[in-house]
């Protein structure tokens, strides 16, 4: 992984925080081996290195993902809405990242 790829990908996160208006206080890039990302009450984000493989809508997807639960804590109505007013059709996004996790397990556990 290139580290220009890695700085690219924060900038991003960077302007989606700025642009949802949510305090970040740090962005890291792992191997997350059960999630595509997590963020803690502080504002502390970390994405899996993956993610910079992928399209850049399921990048969005995971970064505004993270970022909206800075503001919202649940994946309940008002966290659905805000996506959707984000991101359109974010439900496609979730379904493509879920597909993709799957074939990654399955190629992991042969």
């Amino acid at each position: 992984m290139r580290s220009e790829d890695k700085a690219t990908f924060k900038a991003r996160v960077w302007q989606w925080a700025q642009k949802l208006d949510v305090q970040v206080q740090s962005i890291m890039l792992r191997s997350m081996h059960n999630k595509w990302a997590s963020c803690s009450s502080s504002g502390r984000l970390t994405f899996d290195t993956s993610l910079l493989d992928l399209p850049i809508h399921l990048q969005d997807y995971a970064i505004v993902h993270e970022l909206l639960h800075l503001q919202v804590p649940n994946h309940g109505r008002l966290w659905q809405c805000l996506m959707q007013a984000y991101l359109g059709d974010y439900e496609s996004s979730e379904e493509e990242l879920k597909r993709i996790a799957s074939k990654q397990q399955n190629k992991s556990c042969k």
